[in-house]
């Protein structure tokens, strides 16, 4: 019988709360004990399920760490207003919250030397986490910048530093001052975003 998770009909249906328990426990475990220590056994024994329905669905530790920290879906983005610089304030809240928390913070050094190990597996959280959220950025800002303005590296570079300023963030100094450092980060992106052009 079929298992292709491309093709949802083939198969058994995916069991929705063992994924949820899964991810949750590993999470929770990233917290805890931090990335090293995390194995898929000791998720599993955590999550009250066998290894095999985690190797169904993960086929290694660090994808199912990468799920459970950036998510199998897509990051929820902020909604635009009519006002910029509240927007790029959301956004850096989103961003920051995403790599503050506890398991993200715990996880992010491990999965990036599993990145350098191998490339294509980071290429394909680009694809998937990304990729939609550059574009939806370049699409909010595509309208506030100055005739004449390059919208495509503009948006690239306001995107890749609210990631860079976001990341170092979080992974040093999680939330403290989290409103001051999303305004002043605002701040930062709006003079960048008016002297294009």
């Amino acid at each position: 019988m079929s298992t292709d998770p491309a093709n949802p009909r083939s198969g058994r249906p995916r069991d929705l709360q063992i994924d949820h328990a899964v991810l949750a426990a590993t999470r929770a475990m990233l917290a805890e004990v931090g990335y090293q220590d995390v194995t898929i056994a000791a998720v599993a024994r955590r999550a009250g399920v066998g290894t095999a329905p985690i190797y169904r669905r993960w086929p290694g530790k660090e994808a199912l760490i990468e799920d459970a920290v950036f998510g199998a879906e897509s990051i929820w983005l902020p909604a635009e207003t009519d006002d910029l610089h509240a927007d790029l304030v959301a956004w850096a809240r989103v961003f920051l919250q995403r790599t503050a928390e506890p398991a993200t913070r715990a996880a992010l050094p491990g999965l990036m030397s599993a990145y350098h190990r191998s490339p294509d597996r980071y290429r394909a959280l680009q694809d998937r986490a990304d990729l939609p959220a550059r574009k939806a950025l370049a699409e909010r800002l595509a309208s506030a910048l100055p005739a004449g303005a390059d919208e495509s590296d503009t948006a690239d570079l306001v995107f890749d530093i609210l990631v860079a300023r976001s990341l170092v963030r979080g992974l040093i100094h999680g939330l403290d001052d989290a409103e001051t450092f999303c305004t002043r980060t605002a701040d930062a992106l709006l003079a960048i975003i008016c002297a294009a052009g």
